[in-house]
C-alpha cells in the first residue's frame, strides 16, 4: 500500500497532494504570523472580507450546480436529512470543544469553513484521481494556488490553527487518491455536480456565520454530503 501511495509506474504520483498541503501549512504559518500585529479592528474588517468571500463561492457553487442537476429536490432531502443527522451527533458542539483545546478564540469557525473551502470542490476531487490514474497534477497544483490564498487570509484572521484544516486535505484526497481506481466509474458527473450543490449551500451557511447573519452551524449539515452518495448507490443497486 506504501508502495502504491508514493509510486506509480516509476513516478511520484502523490506529489500534488503534498504541495496542496504544504501550501495550506505555509500560508497558515504566514497568515496566523500576520496576526499576531493585527488589531482587532482590522481582524474584524478581515472576518468580514473571509464571510464575503466564503458567501460569493457558495453563491456562485450553487449557481452553477443547479441548473445541471437531474434530481431537482436530492440537495433539499440532502440538507434535511443531513441536518438531522448533525444535529443528532451534535457535530458542531463536539468540534468546538476540540478546537478549544488548541485555542482560546472562535478557531472551530475558521477551521470549519477552512476544511470545507479545500476539501469540498472539484479540484481536491478530482485532482488525485487524475494524479493516480493519469499522472497529471494540474488541478492540484491550481488548487494549491487557491488554497495558499486562502489558508493566509484565514490564518491571518483566525490563527495559525487553521494549519490543522491541511491534515484533513491530505487524508481527504490520499484517501481518494487511494481508492481512484474504484471511484473513477462512480463518480460521475451527475453524483459531482450534486455534491458540488450541496457543498455550495455549506459554504454559504460558513459565510453567513462568519458575517454574524444567521449562525447556521455548517457542520452539522456537513452529513448532507454523503446523501447523495447513498441515493446514487440505491439507484444503481436497483
Amino acid at each position: 500500500m506504501e508502495g502504491l501511495l508514493f509510486y506509480h509506474e516509476g513516478g511520484f504520483v502523490v506529489i500534488g497532494t503534498i504541495v496542496n498541503t504544504l501550501a495550506i501549512l505555509v500560508g497558515s504559518m504566514m497568515g496566523g504570523s500576520i496576526k499576531k500585529g493585527i488589531g482587532e479592528k482590522y481582524q474584524n474588517a478581515l472576518y468580514n472580507a473571509m464571510g464575503l468571500a466564503a458567501c460569493g463561492l457558495g453563491i456562485n457553487a450553487i449557481v452553477q450546480s443547479m441548473p445541471k442537476s437531474t434530481f431537482p429536490v436530492l440537495f433539499i432531502i440532502s440538507l434535511a436529512i443531513g441536518s438531522l443527522a448533525g444535529s443528532f451527533i451534535n457535530l458542531n458542539d463536539r468540534f468546538e470543544r476540540l478546537t478549544k483545546r488548541f485555542s482560546k478564540g472562535n478557531l472551530s469557525q475558521g477551521l470549519s469553513t477552512a476544511i470545507l473551502l479545500f476539501c469540498v470542490g472539484t479540484l481536491s476531487i478530482l485532482g488525485p484521481m487524475e494524479s493516480a490514474l493519469h499522472d497529471n497534477h494540474t488541478y492540484l497544483y491550481t488548487n494549491a494556488t487557491l488554497d495558499f490564498v486562502t489558508s493566509l487570509v484565514l490564518a491571518s484572521a483566525y490563527g495559525i490553527g487553521i494549519a490543522l484544516s491541511a491534515v484533513v486535505l491530505f487524508l481527504w484526497q490520499g484517501s481518494i487518491y487511494l481508492l481512484s481506481g474504484y471511484l473513477s466509474s462512480f463518480l460521475t458527473a451527475e453524483l459531482l455536480n450534486e455534491v458540488s450543490l450541496i457543498g455550495g449551500f455549506l459554504i454559504l451557511s460558513s459565510g453567513l456565520s462568519i458575517l454574524k447573519i444567521k449562525d447556521c452551524n455548517a457542520l452539522n449539515m456537513l452529513p448532507a454530503l454523503f446523501v447523495p452518495i447513498v441515493w446514487f448507490i440505491i439507484k444503481a443497486i436497483l
